[in-house]
């Protein structure tokens, strides 16, 4: 598919996640996930995300990541409260590239049934412990720009510590250590409910398949 476009200034406007960019998109080890709240004073969050298999392509307007557990929650309450996000990837060797995905996120935790639809397609949605929700985005805007300022940064692999810091332990530990730290938002909007990290199969991938066309 040849994803047409305009041009402002140095921007280049797609119609589409075209077959370039999917695969620019797909090829990079870390990506950054830009929300805010509603509320003026509210905290607008920037967030690095990472880990290689962790994000896919579904479709011409349509990107999916795992989000991992971590210290916070931001990106998530936000989300809930009003789904409003932006994805942008970086070329940190090659050819100077930034795209950017402005859109509409929507949050699906372990609970909802559409979870086995989608975690299949993700390889590190097989690290313990890790996943707690997977973020689904319909594309409003899709942009490249020139990325001449970026500079180059030599990609070394993966770091494996959360993966093996929620191997040593149990999901109730997992479930626990969310209720504490992921259940609010720094501003008080609601996060992450603990009781989704329960009962769920994380290896499913029944209807995977559909899910990605």
């Amino acid at each position: 598919m040849r994803s047409l476009f305009h041009t402002r200034g140095m921007v280049n406007v797609h119609e589409v996640i075209d077959d370039k960019l999917r695969k620019f998109i797909e090829a990079q080890p870390l990506f950054f996930v830009a929300t805010a709240p509603l509320a003026a004073e509210g905290h607008v969050n920037l967030s690095p995300k990472g880990t290689v298999g962790s994000l896919v392509v579904l479709g011409p307007d349509r990107v999916a990541y795992l989000d991992l557990t971590g210290s916070g929650a931001e990106s998530l309450a936000h989300l809930r409260e009003n789904g409003r996000i932006t994805l942008m990837w970086a070329a940190f060797h090659g050819p100077p590239n930034i795209v950017r995905v402005h859109g509409r996120g929507e949050v699906l935790f372990k609970d909802d049934p559409r979870w086995g639809e989608y975690i299949g397609l993700f390889p590190a949605a097989e690290d313990p412990g890790a996943p707690r929700a997977i973020v689904l985005v319909t594309a409003s805007r899709v942009s490249d720009s020139c990325g001449y300022a970026v500079p180059f940064m030599e990609y070394k692999g993966e770091r494996r510590l959360l993966a093996e810091y929620f191997g040593r332990r149990d999901e109730e530990f997992h479930v626990d250590y969310v209720a504490r730290k992921n259940a609010i938002s720094i501003d008080g909007l609601p996060a992450v409910p603990a009781e989704t990290l329960r009962g769920a199969d994380a290896g499913a991938n029944s209807g995977a398949n559909s899910a990605a066309r």
